[in-house]
């Protein structure tokens, strides 16, 4: 995501610290003796901080050059089986008390979406948990083509998604973590837009706009777009968010679904401009 926009080489750790701190509060009520299920797991550094924290984790990565990465990082864990699959096509062995996804349904349609998390409903403990970290835009879908589709979702849309899959959404958290330095990313691409390429000076402007948010983090993540929102102009274009899913519950027998699932002990719901 921040490649070639003059950041230092530490902002990619302080994002993820900042998204470890979320992903704590996700979890932190879930028992250490439970399984996990880390699917697209790329260079595993997810699986590794489960590793370090539950029971067992099985790590799914279909790319063979990130699975060699995920293999010798997660190869100081016993606890960790890495899997060289394709997320639609594993068989999850066993049950798992908590599923993560990664950003794996942007690269997905939401056909496969659907089918994807319908296939993880039967390897589900009766308490589990999904939860997904995923890319969003503040409204519809935008699907981009190129090497690869990605598809870009709202949370609207991404609510819709998970109800048509059997799923209650217990809780949407906006990810702090990712929109700071993504608002950086795009002030930079609106930089070099406007400006002749041999006065770009990247190194120096990247740093500048990236420490200049950084000495307002985090509430500027959150009062700027809020702002900006007010005033009729998105920005930053593209966010992201926290979303925990748990199979639905049958309808009670008086016709009433319980409300109470939305406000659980995950935290309250974060919507799109509310931030």
């Amino acid at each position: 995501m921040m490649d070639g926009f003059g950041f230092p080489s530490s902002a990619g750790h302080f994002r993820f610290r900042g998204e470890l701190k979320a992903v704590t509060k996700s979890v932190g009520n879930l028992r250490s003796s439970i399984s996990v299920l880390d699917l697209g797991s790329g260079m595993g550094f997810w699986t590794e901080y489960f590793a370090q924290r539950f029971a067992r984790v099985v790590s799914v990565e279909a790319s063979p050059t990130l699975y060699e990465s995920l293999r010798q990082r997660s190869s100081s864990y016993p606890n960790v089986t890495p899997v060289n699959d394709d997320a639609l096509s594993f068989k999850p062995p066993g049950k798992f008390g908590l599923v993560f996804l990664g950003g794996l349904l942007m690269y997905l349609n939401d056909k496969d979406v659907r089918t994807l998390l319908g296939n993880l409903t039967s390897c589900l403990e009766p308490d589990g948990l999904i939860l997904c970290r995923e890319s969003t835009i503040r409204q519809g879908t935008q699907t981009l083509q190129g090497d690869y589709q990605v598809v870009y979702r709202s949370v609207e849309t991404y609510e819709k998604v998970f109800a048509d899959a059997g799923f209650d959404l217990l809780s949407v958290q906006a990810n702090i973590a990712y929109i700071y330095p993504q608002m950086a990313c795009e002030l930079v691409k609106k930089w070099k837009a406007h400006v002749p390429e041999r006065l770009v000076c990247l190194p120096v402007v990247g740093r500048f706009i990236y420490w200049g948010l950084r000495l307002g983090y985090p509430w500027n993540a959150e009062v700027i777009p809020r702002l900006l929102d007010g005033m009729g102009y998105a920005f930053p274009k593209l966010t992201n968010h926290f979303f925990v899913l748990r199979p639905s519950s049958p309808t009670p027998a008086n016709g009433r679904a319980d409300a109470t699932l939305r406000h659980s002990h995950h935290g309250p719901e974060v919507k799109e401009g509310t931030r």
